[in-house]
């Protein structure tokens, strides 16, 4: 991740113009005190909540629908903040606090006023980086320990922001607090008594998820616990509910068209070129990783670098592009643990057990030959597949919402990015590839190109790909009319 710095330069003009061009010259002075692009103050927020969700990971391993809740809130608390200060816009959970006058409606303000949320919502979800967010304030000029609750100041709106979201998500399905009912008491407690079907050793019914063993890195081996089963009892944001877009059932075992897909896994994975070994890798996103929801917020900014966005068009565009994440993510847990379907890596072995195939043999071995019940993803031996039911995908379902979500907003699906990788750099670093460059000519493309990956890679089939994107896709339109009443627009008929 690049290091993008937390200090810019605040440019004022003061110029004295006669009373016929006054309007002109004030102008000229609002728009160099316009921060854009990567200088303006809600970008930096974004790697800020990057940085975080980056360091989330290392700590806490890989909790991709733990994360995109926190990116989720913590946007949707800069947004309610920012909202005080638009003359239109509308907050999601911040209320009894009015709109500030026109006069008050400055740069200077909003700055404050979204910095002081972001600090807060992130320090109840990132809590373990506080160091870190108390810095970047500081970095701002601002005194973190300012705790003003005044609703007629911008550090007491921002405030305000923050409590208002974080009480308001107390009870929300996500079981943060260790408080539902069935729960423990411990944070992100099994409330609901997922069990899966089969254990890590017995696969009794192969179209059910079955657990796996990954290695602990140690010379040992472990089998995680389905993540966060219970997130279809999350509430959304934009979504009337989690199920209002699930998708009809997978292809089961004795189908024609699970078993072609299966064996376009298998022949997918033996063939792997080095610019598909190079894609697998970038979508999943590494050792490092800022899971889904946070790849597409680097993709957003992605967006803003190019289009020299100001805060306002940042702030709006986070707090859509992070709604649609988070929702996004409820909805794949919704149909994820509604069908409770079966993964590439038992399939294989249902399908395939004592037949020689063509795999990829673990790190250093290519590809070799194998028996079926051998096969395994193209992944690191202490992250081998994810632990938790395979239909829909969520790469391509927050893929799908999020790509959709840009599209909307910018009013174009071009993007334009590109980046350079050495294929296995991440899975195989003793037997490495070529250097590729991975271009993303379009947001559409981009988001088939991470559901493609995850077939490439061995941890779906194309009917969680493809069920996935639809899905996203779905959500993000749901979003996108969410979004427009809360900037004060209508959503159009149809």
């Amino acid at each position: 991740m690049n290091r993008i710095s937390l200090l810019f330069v605040w440019i004022v003009g003061s110029l004295i113009f006669s009373s016929c061009k006054n309007q002109q010259g004030t102008e000229a002075a609002t728009a160099q005190a316009v921060a854009k692009g990567e200088d303006n103050v809600a970008y930096k927020i974004g790697a800020l909540a990057l940085v975080a969700t980056a360091n989330d990971t290392e700590k806490f391993n890989p909790r991709p629908t733990i994360t995109s809740r926190y990116l989720g809130l913590i946007f949707t608390a800069v947004f309610d903040a920012w909202s005080r200060f638009d003359e239109q816009a509308t907050p999601v959970y911040l209320a009894d606090v009015e709109r500030r006058p026109v006069a008050e409606q400055t740069e200077e303000n909003k700055k404050i006023a979204i910095c002081y949320a972001a600090y807060r919502a992130m320090n109840e979800y990132f809590f373990s980086d506080s160091l870190l967010f108390r810095q970047f304030m500081q970095e701002q000029g601002l005194n973190p320990d300012d705790a003003s609750l005044d609703p007629n100041t911008p550090v007491g709106i921002g405030n305000l922001a923050a409590l208002a979201v974080i009480e308001a998500r107390k009870n929300d399905g996500s079981n943060q607090y260790g408080e539902e009912e069935g729960s423990d008491g411990t944070p992100y407690f099994n409330y609901v008594n997922y069990t899966p079907v089969n254990s890590v050793d017995k696969n009794v019914d192969p179209n059910r998820w079955q657990p796996k063993y990954f290695s602990d890195g140690k010379g040992g081996r472990f089998a995680p616990a389905c993540l966060t089963p219970y997130w279809d009892k999350v509430k959304p944001l934009g979504l009337k509910s989690a199920d209002q877009f699930r998708p009809g059932p997978p292809p089961m075992i004795g189908s024609e068209q699970l078993e072609k897909e299966v064996r376009e896994v298998i022949e997918l994975q033996a063939h792997l070129t080095d610019e598909q070994k190079a894609l697998v890798e970038f979508m999943r996103d590494g050792p490092k990783s800022v899971q889904q929801a946070g790849h597409w917020l680097k993709f957003a900014q992605d967006v803003s670098r190019r289009d020299q966005h100001t805060l306002d068009e940042d702030v709006k565009m986070y707090f859509l592009n992070q709604m649609a994440a988070m929702d996004a993510f409820i909805a794949a847990w919704d149909t994820k643990m509604y069908y409770d379907f079966a993964r590439p890596y038992a399939l294989v072995h249902q399908y395939y057990e004592d037949q020689v195939i063509k795999a990829w043999g673990g790190p250093g071995k290519g590809m070799v030959d194998m028996k079926g019940n051998q096969w395994r993803p193209y992944s690191p031996e202490t992250f081998l597949c994810p632990p938790f039911p395979s239909y829909v995908s969520g790469h391509s379902c927050v893929s799908g919402a999020c790509s959709e979500i840009l599209k909307l907003y910018t009013g174009s699906d071009a993007f334009g990015e590109k980046v350079e990788l050495v294929a296995g750099a991440l899975t195989d670093p003793d037997h490495l590839g070529e250097k590729v460059t991975l271009e993303f000519p379009t947001f559409t493309e981009t988001a088939n190109m991470a559901g493609i990956s995850r077939v490439l890679g061995g941890y779906h089939i194309q009917a969680d790909n493809v069920a996935g994107l639809q899905l996203g896709r779905d959500v993000a339109h749901e979003v996108w009319k969410f979004y427009l009443k809360h900037i004060g627009k209508e959503p159009s008929a149809g």
